[in-house]
């Protein structure tokens, strides 16, 4: 979403409900560039800013920024189609993606979008040659040029850069990641010092808004006449803004800030972490910034909690899927990543040490493509027979999709288990000829599937 400002100020209107009912007034402005928005927050011009958890290291780590101590105190949306990945001909799979030219705003959540959609086939950010810009608009452009192969942008770019160039699409969009961007609000610790209670009466009076968004069309068409009007758009074009996120409620809030010890999703902690360090090695952070739990302010959504109870209130579920069918064992995956997980020989069971690479190489990417099926396929070396080995194949398959299951507790009939058994040997060491390559071959793929 643009940026933001939030102005808890007089001359501000006395229609809305923070007025109404907790007796201050708020005033909302947009703002499109960062450099401008940032310098009137620290001028003291705005209370609050929009931006997004995955690079909110990039306003804590600096230290002209860092000295008003930033804190987030609320979950705005979850993105849910606005961002996407666009490719030209001959790209399939974001592990066509490898050495490709590919445009991107920096530093921006597009960096972030890039990076776990390379994480997810098996690639660094280095892999590609990365073509900056200073924002998607530009990446978009772009693209329609010569110069790159891809390039990560807003909907509805998306749509209107890949009708401007035959033969190119859409790679992905956040409706199959979804849980990758993250819009927050956050004010300086003076600020939430200083007005409390209106930092309170804010965060109870927008999730009062979001439940009655969410509780009926008419409510959800007014939403998007204001959002339109204060974009300078109609309410059409609000509508379609508002179609491309997920507005997240104090359930979700709740989760977000880790506050419920049940969940196991994506939290911010989770994007502010990763990014923190990954912001450093691109070379847009000059150093890791402070720790999550020192930027977050979580006690609006504590204070709330005996105001904001219901189903009206209650988090998203995770995704319902339906049980695999025959045609996804060989549907094209978005993604496919190799992980080399060690059995013991003739074995499926999953040692503690094979539990942790799939912690570290696999669980983030599964919890933030939490809209699509996961593809576990099972392989071996050429040692042994062909029935045996397919057998043994499918059940190390299924032993990875059970510990994702219960340890994060994705849905069952999320997973497809295939056992390849030695049937697919990885390119170049077909012949099985050496140890290498046969411990090569010993390997469990992720993929990715589903639109």
């Amino acid at each position: 979403m643009p940026l933001v400002y939030i102005s808890m100020r007089p001359t501000a209107n006395e229609q809305s409900r923070f007025y109404k009912d907790y007796g201050f007034k708020v005033e909302f402005k947009v703002e499109n560039d960062l450099l401008n928005a940032m310098n009137a927050w620290m001028a003291g011009e705005y209370d609050v800013l929009v931006q997004t958890a995955d690079a909110f290291p990039l306003y804590t780590a600096p230290d002209d920024i860092n000295a008003f101590k930033p804190q987030a105190f609320m979950q705005v949306d979850w993105s849910r189609g606005g961002d996407a990945v666009i490719v030209k001909r001959g790209i399939n799979t974001a592990n066509d993606l490898k050495g490709k030219r590919i445009a991107v705003a920096v530093p921006s959540p597009a960096q972030t979008l890039l990076n776990n959609t390379l994480e997810a086939a098996g690639l660094k950010y280095d892999d590609e040659t990365i073509v900056k810009t200073s924002d998607n608009l530009k990446a978009a452009e772009l693209f329609r040029s010569n110069d790159v192969d891809a390039a990560v942008v807003w909907s509805p770019d998306d749509q209107l850069a890949t009708a401007d160039v035959p033969g190119s699409k859409i790679l992905l969009t956040t409706l199959q990641q979804s849980h990758i961007i993250a819009d927050i609000m956050f004010a300086s610790e003076k600020t939430i010092k200083d007005k409390r209670n209106m930092i309170h009466g804010f965060y109870e009076g927008w999730m009062k808004g979001v439940a009655e968004l969410n509780s009926s069309q008419a409510n959800h068409a007014k939403a998007a006449k204001y959002l339109g009007e204060m974009n300078g758009l109609t309410q059409d074009d609000g509508l379609g803004m508002m179609g491309t996120v997920y507005w997240t409620g104090h359930g979700d809030n709740v989760n977000f800030f880790g506050l419920n010890s049940a969940y196991k999703g994506q939290k911010g902690q989770d994007l502010y972490e990763k990014m923190s360090k990954k912001f450093v090695e691109t070379g847009d952070s000059p150093k890791p910034a402070p720790a999550w739990r020192s930027v977050i302010y979580t006690g609006a959504i504590t204070a709330a909690e005996n105001n904001l109870t219901g189903v009206a209130y209650a988090a998203e579920k995770s995704k319902t899927f339906a049980p695999a069918t025959k045609a996804e064992i060989s549907a094209p995956a978005i993604a496919s990543k190799p992980i080399s997980i060690n059995f013991a020989s003739g074995k499926f069971t999953l040692d503690e040490n094979s539990k942790t690479i799939i912690d570290l190489q696999f669980a983030d990417i599964a919890k933030t493509f939490a809209n699509v099926k996961v593809r576990v396929e099972g392989n071996t070396d050429n040692v042994g027979g062909v029935a045996s080995n397919k057998a043994l194949s499918e059940k190390r398959a299924k032993s990875v999709a059970d510990y994702l299951k219960s340890q994060y507790s994705m849905d069952p009939n999320r997973f497809i288990i295939v056992g390849n058994g030695s049937s697919k040997p990885v390119s170049g060491c077909e012949a099985n000829a050496d140890e290498t390559c046969k411990a090569r071959n010993r390997r469990t793929e992720f993929q990715l599937i589903g639109g």
